[in-house]
């Protein structure tokens, strides 16, 4: 193959994957942007909608007034009143999750693909078949995937004991507890060891024994690499969990901070400040707010 229809073949391979991650991730933004502006929504009587309404939560029903209650009247609006979760509800927060994952993940994990699809079409051109982009991109968002288990099971775990409450987050001083530990996890050791594999896509594949053309090894390194991004990513993900899980704000400025943080280089002075910023608002929110 000459070099020129190399080129070519490269420039379109690019276009192509921009393009497949730009479409992915547009779909998964618009289903979470439906979803909460769905979430607070009232079902019409008798009907079961889920979804509609966010686990843990449930509205009353307005159709029989309790003129037992003391200083409620007709006009009175009830606020919504916490439920335990069925395994419906654990279902589909974790497809919330995992979706939402691969909005705010898959567009930071280009730069890997990229360079991934280049090796590949490479290879091909010399006769050597590789396993196609898209397996490693499925190992990657199958450890994410498995984060989002976590971060459902976190989820459900402090709704149960009351700890966090459907839209708002947690309360104050856990609050600032989490906001303080995602600072200090800003700066330690481990943090600049994920967030240099993270920055550094190639010497990252050849740390861990190099490309792998069968879809299996393919895979496997793309969820290697999913698992670095978690270590690097996990920390800032908690936040949600102060400001509130569906608080589309924060999810598109954490979403846009981490692929800032992946793009700046090696530099550490990012990460430095974000965690001296969450070290002081976690402060401020256990001992003056």
């Amino acid at each position: 193959m000459s070099t020129s229809r190399l080129e070519l073949m490269l420039r379109r391979d690019r276009a192509v994957i921009l393009g497949a991650i730009a479409a992915v991730a547009a779909l998964a933004w618009a289903y979470v942007i439906w979803l909460a502006a769905n979430m607070g929504a009232l079902p019409p009587a008798g009907a079961d909608m889920p979804g509609m309404t966010m686990p843990g939560m449930e509205m009353p029903d307005m159709a029989t007034p309790n003129t037992d209650m003391p200083g409620m009247d007709m006009g009175t609006t009830l606020a919504p009143a916490l439920r335990g979760w069925s395994v419906g509800d654990f279902a589909f927060m974790f497809a919330m999750w995992a979706i939402m994952m691969v909005g705010m993940m898959l567009p930071s994990v280009a730069p890997m693909l990229l360079i991934y699809a280049g090796v590949a079409r490479q290879a091909g051109s010399r006769g050597k078949p590789f396993a196609a982009t898209a397996r490693f991109a499925t190992g990657y968002l199958l450890a994410w995937t498995a984060f989002s288990m976590l971060a459902t099971s976190a989820q459900w775990a402090l709704e149960s004991t009351l700890l966090l409450t459907p839209m708002t987050g947690i309360g104050t001083a856990l609050g600032g507890i989490v906001l303080i530990v995602a600072g200090v996890y800003q700066c330690t050791p481990l943090k600049d060891v994920c967030l240099s594999a993270c920055q550094s896509p190639l010497q990252f594949i050849m740390r861990h024994g190099g490309f792998r053309p069968d879809p299996l090894g393919a895979m496997n390194l793309g969820a290697e690499h999913g698992i670095y991004c978690i270590g690097c990513c996990w920390a800032l993900m908690a936040i949600l969990f102060v400001v509130g899980i569906m608080n589309l704000l924060w999810v598109a400025a954490i979403a846009a901070f981490i692929l800032l943080e992946k793009l700046v280089g090696p530099s550490r002075l990012l990460s430095r400040a974000a965690g001296a910023v969450l070290i002081a608002a976690g402060a401020w929110m256990l001992f003056v707010n």
